[in-house]
């Protein structure tokens, strides 16, 4: 069931972050809240907005769903300012006065289309959020790969003991991580934690990133390829990352390399991707996320056992500390955007 609440105290003036405007009744500002927070939260957002119009959307008893549903109330789209969410493009698209959106996704892709919100409109994201949980999710599908789990469950289904052979180790392994921002970090430090060795991949080497031992430009990615025992993936999606994995790119995987994913699904070519494991050209995949998504069940990535897929979990609000990070980066966001502060994560 949607609740919507509603908060306002009178006022000519509203100073919204750098923007202080005066407005008429029919302009005064909006917030859409669209967090399933408790009375004590909502508490907070309405102490940070300071007056200003809000509306909450969803109530305490979504927050552990998996996505929790987007709509604007219709009716007074023209009069929203502020959105907390990631509605549907073309209701933001309705937001005409509409000054900043806070995404509660660490991508923003599906507002960057030309025209979609207003000129000058800010673009905030929940970068920060999701680099527990995703790279944990990366980290079990790595380490499962390396000791041949899904192998074992398989034969466990069929009620079959039997040894399968040599496993590897995440200890004294070289692993390479494709983009270095907070999901790439945070899988490097647990790779790190277990006696592991990092190497990042980012368009500027010469920063430094907590967690990774070396740092190189995409120019030697073929170059260190060869030499990897983990190639993980944590890359926002973009035209310079599409099929960054090529299959001719696989072919320079060792062969008994493991594969992660849980940026982008394109990524990786997913079918020439089957045709590597297929031919056990590398030990494993893991997938948190495809191309295309949901990947269709005819698709060759499903019969391939050493291949482990996730339907884009990895994120998400099923671990709780998520949602709390969320909740965190929207507030504070909102304290510094009526403060007139720099935001975090700003896009745009």
């Amino acid at each position: 069931m949607v609740v919507i609440l509603m908060y306002r105290k009178k006022g000519g003036a509203v100073a919204m972050g750098n923007r202080l405007r005066a407005y008429s009744a029919a302009t005064e500002p909006l917030i859409v809240n669209c967090l399933p927070l408790t009375d004590e939260e909502r508490g907070e957002f309405i102490e940070a907005a300071d007056g200003v119009r809000q509306i909450f959307v969803l109530d305490p008893a979504q927050r552990g769903r998996m996505q929790w549903p987007m709509r604007l109330p219709e009716g007074n789209r023209d009069e929203v300012t502020i959105i907390f969410g990631n509605p549907p493009g073309d209701q933001v698209a309705d937001c005409q006065n509409l000054a900043w959106l806070q995404t509660l996704s660490a991508g923003v892709d599906a507002y960057l289309q030309p025209g979609l919100m207003p000129d000058g409109a800010l673009l905030t994201s929940a970068s920060g959020a999701y680099g527990q949980s995703v790279s944990e999710q990366m980290f079990a599908m790595m380490w499962a790969l390396m000791k041949d789990l899904p192998a074992y469950r398989d034969n466990q289904n069929k009620g079959l003991w039997k040894p399968r052979g040599a496993v590897y180790s995440p200890r004294g392994a070289k692993a390479l991580v494709l983009g270095t921002g907070d999901l790439g970090s945070s899988f490097a430090r647990l790779v790190k934690a277990v006696g592991g060795t990092t190497y990042g991949i980012r368009r500027h080497p010469d920063k430094q990133v907590d967690g990774f031992d070396h740092m190189a430009g995409t120019d030697r990615l073929d170059q260190l390829l060869p030499d990897m025992d983990i190639v993980a993936l944590a890359l926002p999606a973009s035209a310079a990352t599409h099929h960054i994995v090529s299959k001719e790119r696989l072919a320079l995987m060792k062969q008994n390399a493991v594969l992660v994913n849980a940026g982008r699904g394109d990524a990786v070519d997913c079918l020439a991707l089957a045709e590597t494991l297929k031919a056990g050209r590398i030990l494993g995949a893991g997938l948190d996320v495809t191309e295309p998504e949901p990947l269709p069940p005819d698709h060759p990535l499903w019969s391939q056992p050493r291949c482990l897929i996730t339907p884009h979990v990895a994120g998400g609000a099923h671990l709780a500390s998520n949602v709390d990070k969320i909740i965190e980066i929207c507030l504070d966001n909102l304290r510094r955007y009526r403060a007139g502060q720099p935001l975090r994560n700003r896009v745009r």
